[in-house]
């Protein structure tokens, strides 16, 4: 039964924008919290940020090297403010000091990554109006620009 459930998990979705490397993945279980964290070092991950509550302990993620960051808040909502300007810090500091790195995060149910209509009224709201509130600057590797906003 246990193996019939993990196969119908999504799978984890990289993204990429310029210098900057992210895994959209799925919230683990304790019982699954190994192969998690075996997928997460394959992707070279070295911060996870859970925006749901804490499902699963955290130590057998951060023996492995990799910060965990607990930004709770409602799913299926927008961010609060706190936590976007938490987020653009957290980018800045990531990606400058450990150009190439890549930075996981999960909700609840992580849905959103692969299903029509994932997005619901509120979250597009909130991106329509979203203006950007600071512009991150920094070099990738190769030396080449990047930039978030």
């Amino acid at each position: 039964m246990g193996r019939l459930a993990n196969m119908n998990r999504p799978a984890a979705v990289e993204i990429a924008y310029e210098c900057m490397r992210f895994l959209i993945t799925h919230n683990p279980t304790n019982a699954t919290l190994n192969k998690f964290t075996e997928e997460l070092k394959k992707f070279h991950v070295n911060t996870l940020v859970r925006v749901c509550d804490a499902t699963y302990d955290k130590a057998p993620v951060e023996k492995e090297g990799i910060h965990v960051v607990d930004w709770p808040f409602d799913d299926g909502a927008p961010p609060p403010t706190q936590i976007v300007d938490d987020w653009l810090k957290l980018l800045n500091t990531k990606f400058r000091e450990e150009p190439g790195c890549c930075i996981a995060v999960h909700c609840v149910a992580g849905l959103g990554r692969k299903r029509r209509g994932a997005f619901n009224s509120k979250q597009l709201l909130y991106l329509e109006k979203y203006r950007p509130k600071m512009r991150l600057r920094f070099k990738d590797t190769n030396g080449h620009n990047c930039c978030v906003q």
